[in-house]
């Protein structure tokens, strides 16, 4: 067969199979009878052969393949060898094919040329040759030599198949595993333990469980090679309760573990976050009669860090005798799990080597923490020492860019992952609609989403939620009709982002029934979260007596957000009595909530009840409670920069102040006049002017003034939401600037553009 059969196809593989196995059975009954006794050829049966052997004066010659490193050495030698004569002998043959083969600098191409070369390859070559195929990840190209070999009629042996299925990935597992199942029946290798584990190994990647477990209760269930492959099918298929029931039974039925099945199942374990059964194999691995090993030592550090025991995890870790990447990274792990960012990044500084995955985890562990800068910090870090990230790795890196507004890194990582070829997977597009979307950049967000041939629902749900917060209500209502047309089905946060597109929009009817289908069209029981929802839709909308009526019928405890819906409501139509009640109610839940002050403050006073905005400013002060600190970041020339109100820290902050100062006037010349009725309670009147005048949004604008050009478009993200002065203010600069400014608060987006605003809330 020529090198561009390699060049597989499919569709013949599937014509052919069939017809293959049934004339290849008719070909000779000496071939059938043989097959189950073969042995395995080795280089020394290959030795046997009619063709004349090696005199000894070449057997130096013979022997020096051993020193060849390279393919740049084995191309010497094998110049040598035919330079000598020596090309012939089939023994030779053999030793160089398994070079190109199994060496880990091979190169199959080569060693297909040499196989060409063998006039009658013996079962050893063949297998040889699947064998590396499948190693080099080219299962196509094993399953087309397999049908060479039956059509030259050549039978399988006991090795053929588990080289040959192990290296399927799903695809192939799916469209071949049940014809080459056919096959092993057929030539009578069922009984086979290696051979079964091969088949569990193919329909549990497939998905086909039932099939895979049905293959392991028909066997003898002697050979503890068939329980690793189940428990391993079951790990596979994130069925772990079963993988421990599975080794339960094992125990019971007295079959000897190895240390491979205790691997298997302490990561069932871990997955599980049973502490108590890892540890009770961990007590027992002696009663196992099992020397535990570096693979098993590591799978015990993971469990019990993943588990929370982190003392027993470090106890492990630190009394290993040798320790590689993978015990490092177990322990990092754990602790970046526990919340022990700093104690992980520590340890992680101290490892003698790192591979992507100690990498990932240590950007993980940051992002579980909200430390999004040290995410894109530890990022280039890794760049700087040339380690190549993969899909997983930028769906972390893409997230941490999404929650900063860090627009021009994470543009910059989408080209990144084109030119080197990073696996664009459904799960680092989502991360890039999530970007855009949180970067106010809905259009780009939407052209991924549309280019996508395969979408799943968080896909879905991530369009319609960034649709709804960046005031395109409509169309996210739309995007959901689109999707209720697809065979993927909505869940609980799907209509999260489809309440919020109403709320955001003033849909109330809209918003009315689509609570209402949740039930009884889609089956989902609304939670709290979906409640808060309607709550603030019908309190926006100032059916505040509705929402009321909403939370009181509840059938779970409404929590502080729930009520702080209702609460901000109040404000906006100026219902005290009902406000009032709103806030008594989140400080019974939560005492030390420094908002609801502030939002019971505004409330008073908007109605001019200035003693009872004292009253509740006394309450503050002796409650000791602290207003949660405001800042804003802004991203220039991939830089992230964060500024918090009275900033004077930054580096150029004279020329930001000088730029405030000019903004000032420009305001002031436009007719802009403060507003200080939602100022903090606990400063003093003639302060809050100067107050909102510095705060943190209106620092990073001025900043993005200086830094960036003429006409570019400035992004702004802050934790809290953004004050009623500055959302007029921002109208004004950017009329005043002729600038587009977005900026994203706790709850929605801003997009100002000539003095409009997109969203469509109120204050």
């Amino acid at each position: 067969m020529c090198s561009c059969t390699l060049s597989f196809n499919r569709t013949l593989i599937r014509l052919f199979l069939p017809s293959i196995l049934f004339s290849s059975l008719r070909m000779s009954t000496f071939v059938l009878a043989s097959l189950s006794s073969l042995p395995f050829p080795s280089s020394h049966h290959c030795l046997v052969s009619n063709q004349a052997q090696p005199h000894l004066q070449t057997l130096p010659l013979i022997s020096s393949i051993n020193n060849c490193k390279t393919m740049e050495d084995f191309k010497q030698f094998h110049s040598q060898i035919i330079r000598s004569g020596l090309s012939g002998f089939l023994a030779e043959q053999h030793r160089m094919v398994s070079f190109c083969c199994t060496h880990g600098q091979g190169d199959m191409g080569y060693a297909r040329l040499l196989f060409d070369e063998i006039p009658e390859p013996d079962n050893f070559m063949w297998n040889t040759m699947i064998r590396g195929y499948s190693n080099n990840s080219s299962p196509e190209a094993a399953v087309s030599l397999y049908i060479e070999m039956l059509a030259r009629g050549v039978g399988p042996d006991n090795y053929t198949y588990p080289f040959l299925l192990k290296a399927f990935d799903r695809q192939m597992a799916i469209e071949f595993g049940g014809g080459l199942h056919a096959h092993v029946t057929k030539f009578g290798f069922c009984t086979n333990a290696h051979v079964q584990d091969a088949l569990i190994h193919v329909y549990s990647i497939s998905g086909e469980m039932d099939a895979a477990r049905e293959l392991f209760d028909k066997s003898p269930k002697q050979n503890s090679v068939l329980w690793n492959a189940i428990i391993s099918a079951y790990n596979r298929s994130k069925k772990y309760d079963e993988s421990c029931k599975l080794f339960a039974e094992m125990e019971e039925l007295q079959v000897e573990p190895t240390v491979v099945t205790l691997v298997l199942v302490i990561s069932a374990c871990a997955k599980l976050k049973n502490l108590e059964y890892g540890a009770w194999i961990h007590r027992n691995i002696e009663n196992f009669r099992i020397v535990p090993n570096l693979a098993l030592l590591n799978a015990l550090i993971d469990m019990y860090a993943g588990c929370g025991d982190i003392r027993t995890a470090w106890s492990l870790f630190e009394n290993m005798e040798a320790k590689d990447v993978i015990s490092w990274t177990a322990m990092v792990a754990g602790l970046a799990n526990l919340g022990q960012v700093d104690q992980a990044r520590e340890l992680f500084n101290r490892m003698p080597e790192r591979d992507i995955i100690s990498w990932t985890v240590m950007i993980d562990g940051y992002m579980k923490a909200n430390r999004f800068k040290e995410v894109l910090e530890i990022f280039r870090e890794m760049q700087a020492v040339s380690v190549r990230p993969d899909e997983f790795t930028m769906v972390s890196v893409l997230t941490a860019c999404a929650n900063l507004g860090a627009l021009v890194v994470g543009e910059w990582i989408r080209v990144y992952m084109e030119r080197y070829k990073v696996n664009m997977d459904i799960f680092v597009n989502n991360a890039m609609i999530d970007l855009y979307c949180k970067c106010g950049c809905v259009e780009n967000a939407f052209n991924i989403f549309e280019k996508m041939l395969k979408r799943d629902k968080f896909t879905w749900t991530t369009m319609i939620t960034g649709l709804a917060i960046n005031g395109h209500g409509e169309h996210a209502l739309d995007l959901f009709t689109r999707m209720l047309r697809t065979s993927v089905r909505p869940d609980e946060v799907t209509f999260i982002g489809v309440l919020t597109a109403c709320i955001h929009a003033g849909f109330i009817e809209e918003g009315r029934e689509i609570f209402s289908s949740m039930i009884n069209t889609h089956g989902i029981f609304p939670n709290v979260c979906h409640y808060g929802c309607l709550v603030d839709l019908l309190g926006r909308a100032g059916q505040l007596k509705e929402a009321l009526e909403t939370i009181t019928n509840m059938p779970m405890k409404p929590n502080s957000r729930v009520w702080g819906a209702l609460l901000g409501a109040c404000r906006v139509h100026r219902n005290l009595e009902m406000g009032e009640l709103a806030a008594n109610k989140i400080l019974e839940l939560e005492p030390d909530n420094g908002a609801v002050y502030v939002l019971l403050s505004n409330l008073y006073a908007k109605l001019n009840r200035w003693e009872e905005v004292g009253k509740v400013k006394d309450m503050l002060m002796q409650r000791g409670v602290k207003k949660i600190p405001g800042y804003s970041l802004i991203e220039i020339n991939g830089n992230i920069y964060e500024f918090v109100a009275g900033d004077c820290t930054h580096p150029r902050i004279e020329e930001i102040h000088k730029k405030m100062e000019e903004m000032g006037r420009d305001l002031m010349l436009a007719g802009y006049a403060p507003d200080a009725t939602e100022v903090f309670i606990d400063i003093s009147e003639e302060e809050k002017e100067d107050t909102i005048y510095k705060h943190c949004e209106k620092l990073a604008i001025a900043f993005g003034l200086l830094s960036s050009p003429a006409g570019a478009t400035i992004r702004v993200v802050k934790n809290l939401r953004i004050c009623l002065d500055c959302h007029n203010a921002i109208k004004l600069i950017s009329i005043i600037y002729k600038r587009l400014i977005v900026v994203r608060d706790k709850t929605r987006f801003h997009h100002f553009s000539s003095g409009s605003c997109s969203c469509k809330d109120y204050w």
